[in-house]
C-alpha cells in the first residue's frame, strides 16, 4: 500500500507563498489569504498558473517575480502551468497602456515563445512544469461562443478599470478588442479549472474582476488571485523596461548583474530581496531589521541581496566570485585591467557594435550611454559611437562592466 503523500504544513507554506504579494487593498489581501488557506488545507496539489504573452526575446529581472512565485508552489508539490499567451499576444494587453497596443502576428509570437520558455527554465523546474498554449482552446471558439462570453459583462464593468477610464477622460479611443483581452484571459482560467493565478499588480482587474467573475458565473469555484508588485529598474523609480535603459538582463554576466543590483537605491532592497531571490521571508525581515538597528550597513546588506540574485540566475560559486570582483574593483578601487573579460573583435570593430554585442543592448541604448559619458576607452570618455577599437584597448561600460579588446 502506498504511503499517503505528506504536504508541508499550511502555516509554513503561507509564510512563503504570501510573501511579497500585494493585492492593492487590505480587504482583498485578507480575503485571498483566507481562500488560499482553505485550499491548502485540502491537502492536495493545487493547480497554479501564470500567463505570459511572448512580446520579446530577452528577459530581464522584471519578468521573473511571478516565475519565482511559481517555483515556490512547485517546491511545495503543487501543479504549475506556464501558460504561453500564443493567442492573447495577438490581441495585446491594454493594461497600463495609454494607446491601443499593436497586435503581433502569429510568426512573431512563435519566435518569442521558445525564448520565453528557455529563459523561464532558469527559475522553474523544467521536468515538473506544464507548458500550455492558449491558442489551443481560444482559436477554436466560434463567434457565438465569443458573444456568450461578452454577455457576461457590462461596458460599465470595464470602464471601472483605470486604464480605460483615464483614456476616456483624455478623449482617446478604445477598441472593443481591448475589452476582449481580459475576457479571453478569464477564459484561460475557466478552461484550465485553475485554483490560483499569479500575476503582476497591474493584472488585478483582469484576474479578480473579470477572471473570478467568469468562473463564478460558469459554476466554478473562483481562483485565488496572488499579484506581485512591479519590479523597479536600476533607477529605483520606474518600472524595469528596456526602453528606459534601467534593466538587469537575465543574460547579463554575473559581475555585471551583481554591480547593477549594487547600484540600486537602498529603498529598493526589500522589493528585490522578496521578489527575485530565494531568501526565506524570515531572512529578509531579519536583514531589514538589522539595517534599521544599524547592526549591518546598507551596502553589506545590498551585497548579500546582490549575491542571492546572481545565485538565483547562475550559481552560488559565481555569486561569490561576483561579490569578490565587486569588492576588489569598486570598494578597493582596483580596476581589473588584466583580469577583465576579453572581447574578441569581429569584422565590425566600431564601439557601438561592441557595446551592442557584449551588453545585448539596442543601438539606441548604446548611443544613450555614450551621450551620457558612461563609456570610457583607455580611461578617456568616448565621444564617437563609431570609434574603431583595436587590440589592447580597455573599455569601461557604465560603472560595472570592463572589456579588454583582443584582435581575432
Amino acid at each position: 500500500m502506498n504511503k499517503p503523500r505528506t504536504m508541508t504544513p499550511v502555516a509554513d507554506q503561507l509564510t512563503i507563498l504570501m510573501d511579497g504579494v500585494d493585492l492593492g487593498s487590505s480587504t482583498l489581501q485578507k480575503a485571498m489569504e483566507s481562500e488560499l488557506t482553505s485550499l491548502l488545507e485540502e491537502d492536495r496539489p493545487l493547480t497554479v498558473y501564470c500567463g505570459y504573452d511572448p512580446t520579446a526575446t530577452d528577459l530581464h529581472l522584471g519578468h521573473i517575480p511571478t516565475m519565482v512565485k511559481l517555483r515556490q508552489f512547485q517546491d511545495f508539490g503543487h501543479r504549475v502551468i506556464f501558460l504561453i499567451g500564443s493567442f492573447t499576444a495577438q490581441v495585446g494587453d491594454p493594461t497600463g497602456k495609454q494607446s491601443t497596443r499593436p497586435m503581433l502576428d502569429e510568426e512573431a509570437v512563435q519566435a518569442f515563445s521558445q525564448s520565453y520558455i528557455d529563459q523561464a527554465f532558469i527559475i522553474l523546474d523544467a521536468e515538473s512544469t506544464e507548458v500550455l498554449y492558449n491558442h489551443e482552446w481560444l482559436a477554436p471558439l466560434n463567434f457565438a461562443d465569443v458573444i456568450k462570453l461578452a454577455a457576461e459583462f457590462s461596458v460599465g464593468h470595464f470602464l471601472q478599470h483605470s486604464t480605460f477610464r483615464d483614456r476616456i477622460q483624455k478623449g482617446d479611443s478604445i477598441r472593443i478588442s481591448e475589452f476582449m483581452y481580459a475576457i479571453l484571459q478569464a477564459y484561460d482560467a475557466l478552461h484550465m479549472k485553475t485554483d490560483i493565478q499569479i500575476g503582476g499588480s497591474d493584472q488585478i482587474f483582469n484576474i479578480v474582476d473579470v477572471g473570478r467573475t467568469l468562473q463564478t458565473s460558469r459554476g466554478q469555484k473562483p481562483q485565488v488571485a496572488l499579484t506581485l508588485p512591479i519590479l523597479v529598474g536600476t533607477d529605483g523609480k520606474e518600472k524595469m523596461s528596456k526602453s528606459l535603459g534601467n534593466t538587469i538582463g537575465l543574460q547579463d554576466a554575473p559581475n555585471d548583474m551583481f554591480g547593477k543590483v549594487m547600484s540600486l537605491p537602498d529603498q529598493a532592497l526589500d522589493l528585490y530581496a522578496r521578489l527575485v531571490t530565494n531568501l526565506h521571508p524570515t531572512e529578509v525581515n531579519k536583514l531589514l531589521k538589522n539595517i534599521e538597528e544599524k547592526k549591518i550597513s546598507p551596502i553589506e546588506a545590498k551585497k548579500k541581496v546582490a549575491a542571492e540574485v546572481v545565485a538565483l540566475i547562475y550559481s552560488k560559486d559565481e555569486a561569490i566570485a561576483a561579490k569578490e570582483y565587486f569588492e576588489n574593483t569598486f570598494q578597493k578601487r582596483q580596476e581589473p585591467v588584466n583580469d577583465a573579460p576579453e572581447y574578441a573583435l569581429h569584422e565590425d570593430k566600431r564601439l557601438i557594435s561592441v557595446i551592442m554585442d557584449s551588453m545585448n543592448y539596442s543601438g539606441g541604448e548604446a548611443r544613450r550611454m555614450v551621450n551620457q559619458g558612461a563609456i570610457k576607452i583607455n580611461d578617456q570618455k568616448a565621444e564617437d559611437i563609431n570609434f574603431i577599437l583595436s587590440d589592447g584597448d580597455f573599455v569601461k561600460i557604465g560603472r560595472h562592466t570592463f572589456l579588454r579588446i583582443k584582435e581575432n
